[in-house]
């Protein structure tokens, strides 16, 4: 059974972030606890049934709501202001702190599912974070996405966006089912990072002042699966560069493998794919 502590954080903006806590259920607790990112547009509430596998592993973890999303949003999505780069600079340094507040631990192991698990490298204080996870982690970049997502892509974020900015204010993108509908600047900066190789090094200079994939030292594994049309190989080694001094391990899950017909870029963490909860676990060690 789930069982967990409805938390808010504060972030330095004062925005404040609605989050579950889910306390070890293991007489030996794991050293460090574990802060799961989101997916671009999933909410918390989709990782509760790893969240609680986890807990019952004996680790501590966090799992929260980016802003403008889930209980993370306030008021009508048209009028939201949130942004990627936000929640790199703001959403996930908070969280960090929350959870190290909370546990009383030195660090904390980043769980990153997609863009959860690709914004390290914008966030001020990277040095808390003992280890990465990117579970289907990748710069997105369009060229080298895969099957309907590389002919869909394109016309999200070229047509689709920019019409919906202006005739609804936000991004439409629970209707194709790719989660819940962004926020105009979610959106408009989702289409700009994966223009181009690189993900989130495109807004350097402009709403990114700070860079730092290059003080990361920390280990960095990156899973996905073959059949991941949007974290393909080519794109997890795009992000992985961007990292040039982390110890980088990379794991692919094929399907068949592991006894599934898909994995794709959101299954591993759904109880029908319970058999790869452990493989992540493995990864979590630091």
């Amino acid at each position: 059974m789930s069982q967990f502590e409805n938390l808010n954080i504060q972030c330095q903006d004062g925005y404040t972030l609605s989050a579950r806590f889910y306390a070890h259920q293991n007489k030996i607790a794991k050293p460090l606890p574990v802060l799961i990112c989101p997916a671009t547009g999933i909410t918390k509430q989709f990782y509760n049934s790893y969240a609680t596998w986890l807990c019952e592993q004996g680790y501590d973890v966090l799992v929260f709501d980016f802003r403008g999303i889930g209980e993370s949003l306030y008021g009508p999505l048209k009028k939201s202001t949130a942004s990627i780069v936000q929640w790199g600079q703001l959403d996930i340094p908070a969280a960090i702190e929350t959870l190290l507040d909370k546990t009383n631990a030195p660090q904390v192991i980043l769980l990153g599912h997609s863009a959860g698990g690709q914004l390290l490298g914008i966030v001020p204080n990277y040095d808390k974070v003992a280890k990465v996870v990117a579970v289907s982690g990748s710069t997105g970049h369009v060229k080298d996405l895969k099957g309907r997502t590389k002919l869909l892509a394109p016309v999200m974020f070229n047509v689709i966006f920019p019409i919906a900015r202006f005739t609804l204010g936000y991004g439409p993108t629970n209707a194709i089912g790719m989660g819940e509908n962004l926020p105009k600047d979610v959106a408009r900066e989702w289409a700009q990072f994966c223009s181009k190789p690189g993900y989130v090094i495109n807004a350097l200079g402009k709403t990114v002042q700070y860079d730092f994939h290059k003080q990361i030292n920390c280990p960095i594994t990156a899973m996905w699966s073959s059949d991941d049309e949007i974290a393909t190989e080519a794109n997890v080694k795009d992000l992985l560069r961007l990292y040039p001094n982390a110890d980088i391990q990379m794991i692919e899950l094929k399907p068949k493998a592991t006894g599934h017909k898909t994995i794709g870029h959101m299954m591993m963490f759904k109880s029908s794919h319970k058999n790869l909860w452990s493989v992540i676990e493995q990864a979590l060690h630091v």
